[in-house]
């Protein structure tokens, strides 16, 4: 047998979604980080779902230092069930892993451009949590309206081709 096979950690295991970020924002590039996370938040992560409901990435520079890094801050990963006097805040800002680069031209489309920063989607790649993050400007009330009326006609078109192959 050759082993050209698949591994069992290569599978990607979706965990949570932003339901707000593409309703609330147009996505314009998207980038892989990994999380800084403690062992009780690995271990939740694999029984439960987070909320990134109202998570957003700031990028800042620590105290006294003149090297920027980027927080993943008010995502909620619940406690651990096992985890006792050991376990983790809930709502803690979180240190993204992403190359200096990376961190830079994000930060300059922020302060320039006047975009956001938010979490698209949490998944686990390869045992290790990964989080997609969207870079975005955010949608007018009338772009939100136009957004949902194509969804609908999409939606309804789709639904007249399911039934003309049904007759």
């Amino acid at each position: 047998m050759s082993g050209k096979g698949k591994k069992k950690g290569d599978e990607v295991k979706l965990l949570a979604t932003n339901p707000n970020a593409h309703r609330n924002l147009f996505i314009t590039e998207t980038v892989e980080a990994g999380i800084q996370l403690t062992g009780t938040e690995i271990k939740s992560l694999r029984a439960q779902a987070p909320n990134l409901k109202d998570a957003f990435v700031e990028i800042q520079a620590p105290p006294g230092s003149t090297k920027v890094e980027a927080w993943l801050m008010n995502t909620h990963i619940a406690p651990y069930s096992h985890g006792n006097i050991w376990n983790h805040e809930p709502t803690r800002k979180r240190r993204l892993l992403l190359h200096r680069h990376q961190i830079e031209k994000l930060f300059g489309a922020l302060v320039q451009k006047g975009m956001t920063l938010v979490p698209t989607k949490m998944y686990l790649k390869e045992g290790r949590a990964k989080l997609e993050l969207g870079l975005g400007k955010g949608k007018k009330h009338h772009d939100k309206r136009d957004t949902v009326k194509s969804k609908e006609t999409d939606r309804e078109i789709s639904q007249a081709m399911k039934r003309t192959l049904k007759d």
